[in-house]
């Protein structure tokens, strides 16, 4: 019979985007005597012969209902079933603490008017149970098992983890007893708080394996499967499910050495395909509006290097800066060049969707119908960086920002210089390295050439790939002033004064200010001296 036992005891961590309480567990704990073991013997010889019926099966099988000796529940997540211990305790409303015992005490008091409890042996502590945070540690280590288990000195710590945690509250909840920090911590505190102390909700399905007659004693009771779930979606079970395979044993202590078989079943609904699939576009409809939501914060009204193709080697960036033409400016702080991040090829694609942004002004008026000639100019080099630290140069380009404000999708072409020769070719291949431009801006034609014609004649280039950009732009003019507007404005004033010319206008203003001086002056001379000292010292004073 030892080899009909499952002797896989451990951990088991599930993953599920359900909510949790949905999850439903069937355990079924029996106990093993004589006249049972005979008769699992019997079923399984039946089962291994082929030629014998179902009715030779059926004999074996008992029809009376069940005893004392085995159990059967359907537990839900936090399902309270109250064991004989715990009503016999909540009848009385005098040892209730907190309002979760005196809500215990009126449910246990429901029980007693309606049928009574469903459950006998098999009862739960859950996560807010006073039991679930003393349980002593023989009983964390759990029963199931076949052979002696040595605690090990973490399950040591960790069996007074949710203890120490209630200790540590205080009666205000404003500051903790313990120290928050240890500045100077001993070798004896660090072996001692070493813990793994994660936020996580447990439930125990407990067994009460008294002898019949003696339901109520909590020596007798033993854990049977614990739950633990963090709220992320992970599930911990300990023992597993048996999924069909044999049963666990549990083995009581004390004189008689009782053997029980548990056996432990997932019994959670299973979801319709018409639920599934309406389960699958609700998330993919949440996912897109979340998505929507950050693209609202963020927004779009800035430029951006979207993707860069076609070019011979992996993991590119790009490196640009931008030219202001002659009579443009902008602001100290603000950067004209960038470097995006290192991107690894898709189909020889790489995708960056680096975004960037700049200011820049034009310094210099221009009159009604004349534009402006020369605008900024954004230079870029593509290069590539292996996992060998080969650095290699793989394409120049330009780009002339836009004449017309609003959005803008420019795809340009990139070259790179070439060098004749098999030595170039196995250099760029073996150990990186390429022709480079000392100039950029030679690219174009660069803006400090003063002459009429740039010669290229003997400069060799390689056509490679190509970049993409996405560019905003927003333009803000400057209000002009028409000169022949300026001066019909004047010539008007003029007229008002009298039809006098330019020159006898400015003598009149001229002569009508000294003459106001003059009265000022007079005006100063006829007040008393008192007056004009204390003016002075009102003055001097600070």
């Amino acid at each position: 019979m030892a080899d009909g036992w499952n002797t896989d005891t451990g951990e088991a961590v599930y993953r599920t985007r359900d909510a949790i309480k949905n999850l439903k567990i069937k355990v079924r704990v029996e106990k093993v005597t004589s006249t049972a073991a005979l008769s699992q013997h019997l079923q399984q010889q039946v089962l291994s012969q082929q030629d014998r019926g179902d009715v030779e099966l059926a004999t074996f099988i008992s029809q009376g209902p069940a005893d004392d000796t085995e159990e059967e529940q359907v537990v839900g997540w936090q399902e309270k079933l109250f064991s004989q211990y715990e009503v016999e305790l909540f009848q009385c409303e005098a040892v209730c603490q907190t309002p979760l015992e005196r809500q215990y005490h009126n449910e246990v008091k429901a029980l007693a008017r309606t049928k009574g409890r469903r459950n006998h042996r098999i009862f739960t502590y859950t996560d807010h149970d006073r039991y679930t945070s003393h349980l002593p540690l023989h009983q964390l280590v759990n029963l199931v098992t076949t052979a002696k288990a040595t605690p090990t000195f973490l399950a040591e710590r960790m069996a007074n983890v949710r203890h120490r945690r209630q200790e540590r509250r205080t009666m205000d909840s404003s500051i903790p007893k313990s120290k928050l920090i240890t500045w100077e911590p001993s070798e004896e505190f660090v072996r001692s708080s070493h813990m793994v102390n994660n936020a996580m909700q447990t439930m125990h399905i407990m067994g009460d394996l008294a002898p019949p007659g003696r339901l109520g004693h909590k020596e007798y009771e033993c854990v049977l499967l614990t739950i633990r779930t963090d709220g992320n979606g992970i599930v911990i079970v300990k023992p597993d499910f048996n999924k069909g395979k044999e049963p666990y044993r549990i083995e009581t202590e004390g004189e008689k050495r009782e053997v029980w078989r548990l056996t432990v079943e997932n019994v959670c609904t299973a979801m319709k395909s018409e639920e599934k699939e309406r389960e699958q576009h609700m998330y993919k409809d949440l996912y897109v509006r979340h998505k929507e939501y950050l693209n609202s914060l963020v927004g779009q009204e800035f430029e951006t290097v979207i993707s860069a193709k076609g070019f011979e080697y992996d993991n590119l960036y790009i490196h640009f800066f931008m030219e202001l033409p002659n009579n443009w400016s902008s602001l100290p702080f603000w950067s004209l060049s960038g470097v995006t991040q290192t991107c690894r090829t898709k189909d020889n694609v790489a995708f960056f969707s680096y975004p960037f942004t700049f200011e820049a002004f034009q310094n210099n008026e221009k009159e009604p119908g004349e534009s402006c000639l020369q605008w900024p100019v954004m230079y870029f080099k593509v290069l590539s960086l292996d996992f060998w630290q080969r650095y290699r140069t793989e394409g120049y380009g330009y780009l002339v920002l836009p004449v017309t404000p609003g959005k803008h999708v420019i795809t340009c072409h990139a070259w790179r210089p070439l060098q004749t020769g098999t030595v170039s070719v196995l250099r760029r291949f073996f150990i990186g390295g390429s022709p480079e431009l000392e100039d950029h801006s030679y690219v174009r034609v660069p803006g400090t050439f003063k002459g009429q014609r740039l010669s290229r004649f003997g400069f060799r280039s390689e056509t490679t790939g190509s970049v993409t950009f996405t560019l905003h732009c927003i333009q803000q003019a400057r209000a002009f002033v028409d000169a022949s507007l300026l001066k019909k404005k004047r010539q008007r004033v003029f007229d008002q004064l009298g039809g006098l010319s330019q020159q006898g206008a400015v003598y009149s203003v001229l002569e009508a200010f000294q003459r106001a001086r003059r009265r000022m002056q007079e005006a100063r001379q006829n007040l008393p001296s008192d007056l004009i000292n204390t003016s002075k010292l009102q003055t001097l004073t600070p």
